[in-house]
């Protein structure tokens, strides 16, 4: 990206409190946490080592396996950047939901391990919502669901294996007007994210801005939310969050964050989603 002076100049928006901008840490999954980045109330909150270690081996040796692993180009992928699962990123929603019913069952069974963590995980947070009179469910349009998940690897070179950029951005694209995941903005925009494997590196960084129309309308980011140069976030605080294998972590993705390189040759795979409140008694989850 060529930095222009309008790209360099201090962005605007929201930045939080030292009780807000922070990741509160657990060695059991807290769904009460979860609620509590969801309602706004924290930024982020990690979950160390809750993942069943067999169950963790085995969908990671299922990901690296599957005949349906592809890059971001939807070519299949042997190396760097691979994936399993549907990103709806800038795609009409009937193609999202097509690719979503298209690899479900590749994706069902590099899930069926016994104790596999997004099943916990959602049951877990389904049950806790569900006493406030909520429910937790997958996206979806007119009868059909989007994708429950990614599986994902980032080994990019350079300083960032994965660009700082938001994820509230993307939803405003135009071709998904309708999608009740544009209605989630209005709320929290949470990213969760499990750790499969993680080497030397691989930090979760975020900034503390969530930048306001202005200025991603300067940088032209605002219908994709990535990448944000670094010029443009010099001088906003940040935290580094050390991310290791078995690790669940939640956070606002409204906020500028990304994740910066791996060490030599470590791999960093995670299985991930995004999920917010589309009204106030229901919260989606997409991909």
């Amino acid at each position: 990206m060529t930095i222009t002076p309008e790209a360099t100049r201090r962005m605007t928006g929201r930045q939080g409190d030292a009780d807000f901008f922070r990741f509160a840490e657990y060695d059991t999954l807290v769904p009460e946490a979860v609620v509590d980045v969801l309602r706004g109330r924290i930024y982020g909150a990690v979950f160390r080592g809750v993942i069943d270690e067999g169950a963790r081996e085995e969908v990671l040796r299922r990901f690296w396996e599957s005949p349906a692993r592809k890059s971001r180009s939807g070519e299949v992928c042997e190396s760097q950047g691979s994936y399993v699962g549907a990103y709806h990123y800038h795609k009409p929603t009937a193609q999202y939901l097509d690719e979503a019913a298209e690899i479900r069952g590749h994706l069902d069974s590099v899930l069926d391990v016994p104790n596999e963590p997004s099943k916990m995980f959602r049951d877990a947070l389904g049950a806790r919502l569900a006493e406030e009179g909520v429910t937790f469910r997958i996206s979806q349009q007119d009868g059909r669901e989007g994708c429950p998940l990614l599986i994902r690897h980032w080994n990019a070179p350079g300083e960032f294996a994965l660009q700082p950029h938001d994820d509230g951005s993307q939803l405003r694209h135009p071709a998904q007007a309708g999608f009740e995941i544009q209605r989630t903005p209005a709320y929290t925009v949470a990213a969760v994210n499990m750790c499969l494997e993680n080497g030397e590196g691989g930090r979760l960084v975020a900034w503390n801005i969530d930048p306001d129309e202005e200025s991603k309308t300067a940088l032209g980011l605002e219908l994709s939310g990535s990448p944000y140069p670094v010029e443009a976030l010099e001088g906003f605080e940040t935290t580094k969050l050390d991310v290791r294998q078995g690790d669940i972590y939640v956070f606002d993705g409204a906020f500028v964050h990304g994740v910066d390189a791996t060490v030599g040759d470590a791999k960093r795979t995670t299985m991930a989603w995004n999920m917010g409140f589309c009204d106030d008694r229901t919260v989606v989850s997409w991909t």
